[in-house]
């Protein structure tokens, strides 16, 4: 949660989200070497897929490098533009080997459109919108590429009665998992989770007032 407060961080944040600033998911990314299964892979995807708030202009995603990023190790590829479109049909990619549990990618993805390799120096932050078209390649290296994020909503934005069609196979697989963590320890009398129950549970205050994203 540390670096979700880092002043260096909330200043360019408050740029996209306001003065009122929920942190939503924070990610620490430990990305391993290939092990010849292509499966270290994460599809071209929108990280809008996975969240039940809106507006998605006051949603914004901070992404930092812990050690130098390049294309040997994985680093990010962005579709430039991307984040002026909408939120596309998402599922598991027929790829060789697979991917991990939850990395959907777009459906109809053409890789001939424009990319862009973010290589970046230890510390190099970017921050996107949660449209953008990314993902990343496979690491193949030897050694682990770290990298540490952190999703951000202004706390103004709201909660959806009800996630958009393109989401409900995520929504169905992510209350999947949150039922199986919660029996893990002990808790037996679940009642249907949605994708807004998680992330109610998930999101902090790291700035301001809290507004609107509440139960």
């Amino acid at each position: 949660m540390a670096y979700c407060k880092l002043p260096e961080i909330l200043e360019y944040v408050e740029c996209f989200c306001g003065p009122n600033i929920m942190a939503m998911h924070t990610m620490l990314i430990n990305k391993p070497p290939d092990p010849g299964t292509k499966s270290s892979r994460h599809p071209m995807h929108q990280d809008l897929y996975y969240f039940p708030f809106r507006p998605a202009n006051k949603v914004v995603c901070s992404w930092t490098a812990m050690e130098k990023v390049h294309r040997q190790n994985g680093c990010l590829v962005v579709v430039p533009g991307s984040h002026k479109g909408v939120l596309l049909p998402h599922g598991y990619p027929d790829w060789e080997g697979g991917v991990n549990k939850l990395y959907h990618g777009i459906l109809d993805y053409k890789p001939d459109q424009p990319r862009v390799h973010l290589e970046m120096d230890t510390g190099d932050t970017v921050f996107f919108h949660p449209l953008l078209i990314h993902g990343s390649g496979r690491n193949r290296t030897s050694g682990f590429r770290k990298s540490i994020s952190c999703h951000y909503a202004s706390a103004d934005c709201y909660y959806m009665d009800k996630v958009d069609q393109v989401q409900e196979v995520a929504e169905k697989e992510l209350a999947e998992i949150a039922a199986a963590a919660m029996k893990k320890r002990g808790i037996t009398k679940i009642r249907k989770i949605s994708m807004k129950d998680i992330w109610v549970a998930k999101g902090r205050l790291v700035q301001g007032e809290l507004v609107n994203l509440k139960y």
